[in-house]
């Protein structure tokens, strides 16, 4: 086996991959990402140390986000920046150790004798082979114990979500001490050798309670920023003139790029998972944001060739492009392709350099004009709860029936085209609640509203999942009832990523029972872990649509 790596959905035979990646990643790049995950254990279990005795680093806490938003799956595929990435570990992994043992010894007056394990203990000589190296002693199916691993995976791939909305949180100069403590926490007790189940139960849920932490000041920072997201009304149309294509997560990035093209005539274009952005005031005053192009990731290898200007990918999820517009794809940030051109972060109070995509931008003149239509968006928490007291005249006089989440991820898989029959054969008095690119499934049908209600509220991305939760507790506030799980709301929702693993985490946290998943159980789980899930949470696989549909509109 040259490889494992069955942290996505689409892992091969639902097993793993194990000689390359689905989603393009070949054995050297999964390798150094194990290898760097190996690294961030070591360093979490010194900063925990380090934290007992007062000290704490910031820049070590950033980098262990950074690190794991890294190998979150379809970020970055450069061998050579993974070796960077391993290199700064280890030198920030010595730098939190030293700190410690400098501060347990002047309070203990004794040198530290604790036994060590080995992730904080090794110190690579810090080449390409020597990670190699460790990652084959030490990947994935180093721990023998299939539920303890099942456990501990499912752990670093909720911290793996985290680390994502935490990140994009801190560079909108928003933080939490709370999440930086937990995750060099639960980095570092994946590396006992005696860790039990019930002990990385317990820490699983509280990375739930942490995630729906991340969430809620991720929207606090895009919020805080930008303003609360308005229903808007988003061109997909292509128009005359040059123009960039943003594709990714990060607001910032697109905000700093709306700015540096102001007055040049070039139009700025979003992709997947940005298309919220359209829906923000602060960038929506940005004339030359003139909509959205695209729809989920997995469709831009023909989607690009249609879109003859620069793209850029601001985070996941970037596939293998094809020869026929590589020379058009710029990454930034933790994304990276091989003989893609990066541009780098700015240095502590500038901006970053877009001007070479600019000038690609004027250089490949005009798109081809398209014609699509119009995708209503901006409804997250803060404009359902203006309508709040429509909704819920609409649920008290049965017009609204139940909502259903229909959340998470998109993906390649002919099997989620479940997910569109579910949206097509809902009743009439039903209305969908979604976040992230699972959208695409069913954004484009015409369902009609309800009394004014359009039948899909779209919150936003996968980031903005906050709002699904949090519009569901102020619901249960406002019909007094007790448990979340009295709502008629049902959750049938499709992952293929860490950050939808992290979602699930938050709503398992907040008490969300019946959660149907799809379109497979997470070949990271154990039958045992999986039982577990389900005697605790009632969590089931999706069926057909016909009878799932059937069984949520009788609340089960």
């Amino acid at each position: 086996m040259s490889m494992f790596c069955f942290q996505c959905q689409e892992a091969a035979k639902n097993e793993g991959c194990t000689v390359k990646g689905v989603c393009g990643k070949d054995e050297e790049v999964a390798k150094l990402q194990d290898a760097l995950v190996y690294l961030l254990k070591g360093t979490g279990f010194w900063a925990k140390k380090a934290r007992q005795y007062g000290v704490t680093d910031e820049e070590v806490d950033l980098f262990i986000l950074e690190g794991l938003f890294a190998t979150v799956t379809n970020v970055n595929f450069d061998a050579e920046r993974f070796v960077e990435y391993c290199n700064k570990a280890a030198d920030l992994k010595s730098k939190i150790r030293d700190k410690f043992l400098n501060a347990y010894k002047q309070k203990e007056d004794s040198d530290f004798s604790e036994e060590i394990p080995r992730e904080a203990a090794w110190e690579p000589a810090k080449t390409k082979e020597d990670y190699l190296a460790k990652a084959e002693e030490d990947g994935v199916l180093a721990e023998e114990n299939e539920d303890i691993r099942s456990l501990k995976e499912l752990l670093i791939y909720g911290l793996k979500g985290i680390a994502a909305y935490a990140d994009h949180a801190y560079v909108l100069n928003e933080k939490s001490d709370n999440i930086f403590s937990f995750a060099e926490t639960a980095l570092a007790e994946t590396t006992r050798e005696n860790i039990t189940s019930e002990e990385l139960i317990s820490l699983v849920m509280q990375a739930g309670d942490t995630a729906v932490k991340a969430m809620e000041i991720l929207d606090k920072a895009n919020t805080g920023r930008y303003g609360k997201q308005e229903i808007t009304s988003v061109n997909t149309s292509l128009k005359e003139g040059p123009g960039i294509l943003v594709s990714g997560h990060d607001l910032l990035d697109l905000e700093e790029l709306l700015k540096q093209t102001e007055g040049t005539g070039i139009n700025i274009y979003t992709h997947g998972e940005m298309l919220p952005a359209n829906a923000y005031p602060e960038l929506k005053k940005f004339d030359h944001l003139v909509g959205n192009f695209g729809t989920a990731w997995y469709n831009q290898r023909s989607e690009f060739e249609e879109f003859n200007g620069p793209i850029l990918f601001t985070t996941n999820c970037i596939v293998p492009p094809k020869d026929s517009y590589k020379d058009r794809i710029y990454t930034t940030g933790l994304v990276g392709w091989p003989g893609c051109k990066h541009i780098p972060n700015a240095k502590t109070g500038e901006q970053k350099d877009f001007s070479s995509l600019i000038e690609h931008a004027k250089q490949l003149g005009s798109l081809q004009p398209q014609e699509n239509k119009e995708l209503t968006i901006g409804f997250a928490k803060d404009q359902v709860m203006e309508l709040a007291d429509k909704v819920i005249d609409a649920v008290k006089s049965g017009a609204i029936k139940r909502f259903v989440v229909m959340g998470g991820c998109d993906g390649r898989h002919k099997s989620r085209e479940y997910y569109t029959e579910v949206a097509k054969d809902l009743p009439e008095d039903t209305v969908i609640l979604t976040a992230g690119c699972a959208k695409y499934r069913y954004n484009m049908l015409d369902l009609g509203d309800i009394g004014g209600i359009p039948r899909i509220l779209d919150a936003g991305q996968c980031n903005d999942s906050y709002s699904l939760a949090y519009i569901a507790l102020q619901l249960k506030d406002a019909f007094g009832l007790d448990d979340i799980n009295d709502l008629p709301i049902s959750y049938d929702i499709a992952w293929y990523e860490q950050k939808a693993v992290c979602v699930l985490l938050a709503l398992l946290a907040l008490g969300v029972k019946g959660i149907r998943l799809g379109p497979t159980v997470p070949a990271f789980l154990s039958p045992n872990v999986v039982n577990v899930l389900v005697e605790n949470f009632g969590i089931k696989p999706i069926e057909d649509p016909e009878t799932d549909i059937e069984a949520m509109m009788a609340g089960k």
